[in-house]
Formats: C-alpha cells, structure tokens, sequence
C-alpha cells in the first residue's frame, strides 16, 4: 500500500514538474516535442507569448487548487477527527470571490490576446505580395508585380517511395512527404502579405514556423502577412481535408537575406523572359540597269526601230 501512494505522488510531482520543462521548442515541430515552437516571425513570437501566459497562470491555478485540496484531504482528514465546517462552504463572501478571480483573470488575458490577434490580421504597408492558390494536390505561387510563378508539388523521392509502398527509413529520408520540386522562396526582414484561394476545393496553408494558418476557399481571396527573422527552410502542409492526395501536398519555404533573395528573383525573371524577336532581313539591293551596247564602227542606228519604241513609250 505505501509502494502505491509513493508512485502516486512520484506521479503527481511529476505531472507538477513538467511545466517546468515547457520552453520553447524548434520552429518546427519534431517527435515527441513537449511545447509549441517559438516561430520566426512576429505573430509565431505573440502566439507563443500568449500561450506561455496563459500556461503559468493555470499552473498557479493548478498548484493553488490541488495544493488546497491536498491540505484539506490530509489535515482535516475524518479519521482525526474533523467536523465539516458548512459555513464556509456556503460562505457568499466565498462563492464572490471564486467568481471574481477567475473573471479579472481572463479580462486580463483577453486585453493582450485581443491585440496580438488585431496585428495578425494587418496587412497594410506590405513590401511584397505572393499570391497562393491551392490545387488538387498541389500549389500554385505568384510574385504579383515581378512575373514570376510557378507551382510546387511533392517531390520526386517522396512520391516513389509512396508508390512503391515501401516503409520509408527516418534516417534516409528525413523529410518524407515533407519535401517539394519548387521551394517558395522569400527574403528574411521583409514585410510580405499573401493573398490566398483555391481553384477546386478548400485547402489550407500551413507553416508552423510563420504563426499562422489560413484557409484557401475558391471564389474567396484571404490575406495573411509574414515578416520572416531568420534564414532556414520552413516546411507546412496542407490543413484541410481536400480529397485523397490530402496527405501529399506539403509546403516548403526557403528565407534567405534580402540580397539572396534578389538574385534568385532575378534568375527567375530570366528564365520567365521571352525570346527576343529575329533581327529583321536587309533590303536587297535594287538591280543595276544594263549597259548600253556599243555600235561597230561604220554603222547606223535603226532609225525606224527608235521611231517605234518612241512611239509606243
């Protein structure tokens, strides 16, 4: 009987300690990770902050509830002896102040919430606009302003491993199902603003790493914005159930600096180009007229054939 309550309370204290170890992870999500990714971008960083508040406070909570609880249980326990004091329990003063508490608590999470949540949907004063447009399953990304796009589906490697249905090995393919044939490409301490839809069904782009998640509904055009701190490959996948190949349709951002980011622009626009048009032909040159022959020595001019000619010119 003592072995069972000692693994209980080794399991309380443990259960009580694990907040403890709730920093933030890798901005992407890994195996087995305890806490949400702390992001590279502003509205990641609210979100974790937000969520990192809202933690303590119910670990406060929780540590003052149980902790009353466990006091009660123990030292005001039947067995010595204890009478039940129904005053308090059915005290007004109590029951306001139960009620209060909890409603200030959330009057005072709600005020930052509600503005983090406010700076998420401002997309004004963007540096760039990328147009995203879902397809059954693919992705379909347009520079607006710099006539570039393209369309990125899931890679090669991945799909031939799907096909064959063979059990893919973590260790040498790290990131199946999670790579693609065209990254989309975007340059870091950039303000940029998305425009979202879709052409057949409803999809959703997602990238934990950026904060935010946004559905691409046909006929409906969503907006979204990022501003992308740190260089790396960021990689999502579609969070809406859209058919069979759901699954199979990841996202793969690459942020690079800005002077990277130029250079790729500028290859893209290169390959986009058209083919300049053939030079056009010299004119010929007109033909020179014949030279008059000469006349032997001795010899008159037909005076009767120059008389017809004149005549008929």
């Amino acid at each position: 009987m003592k072995v069972g309550r000692f693994k209980q309370w080794a399991a309380g204290i443990a259960a009580m300690a694990l907040p403890v170890l709730a920093f933030a992870q890798a901005a992407d999500p890994k195996r087995w990770q305890l806490n949400m990714g702390k992001g590279v971008t502003a509205q990641s960083v609210n979100a974790y902050e937000a969520h990192m508040l809202a933690l303590w406070i119910c670990v406060v909570i929780g540590i003052l509830v149980f902790g009353a609880m466990a006091v009660a249980m123990f030292k005001f326990r039947h067995s010595k002896g204890a009478v039940p004091d129904k005053d308090f329990t059915h005290s007004t003063r109590l029951e306001i102040i139960w009620t209060v508490v909890p409603v200030v608590l959330l009057v005072a999470m709600a005020f930052p919430a509600t503005s983090k949540l406010i700076k998420m949907y401002d997309t004004r004063n963007a540096e760039m606009t990328v147009k995203v447009t879902g397809y059954q399953w693919m992705w379909k990304y347009e520079y607006l302003g710099e006539n570039v796009a393209f369309t990125s589906r899931l890679d090669r490697k991945s799909d031939e491993i799907r096909q064959s249905k063979a059990i893919p090995d973590a260790a040498q393919n790290p990131h199946y199902l999670l790579d693609v044939d065209n990254v989309l490409v975007l340059p870091t301490e950039t303000k940029i603003r998305f425009v979202i839809t879709a052409d057949d069904v409803i999809h959703a782009w997602w990238v934990p790493a950026l904060g935010w998640k946004q559905d691409a509904i046909p006929g409906i055009v969503n907006e979204a914005w990022t501003d992308i701190k740190e260089p790396g490959i960021y990689r999502g996948q579609c969070a809406e159930l859209c058919g069979k190949d759901h699954g199979f349709m990841p996202i793969v951002v690459k942020a690079v600096p800005k002077a990277e980011y130029q250079q790729w622009l500028a290859s893209e626009k290169a390959k986009n180009a058209p083919a300049p048009a053939p030079a056009p032909a010299a004119p010929a040159e007109p033909a020179a007229a014949p030279a008059e022959q000469p006349q032997p020595e001795g010899t008159t001019p037909n005076t009767e054939a120059v008389a017809a000619v004149a005549v008929a010119g």
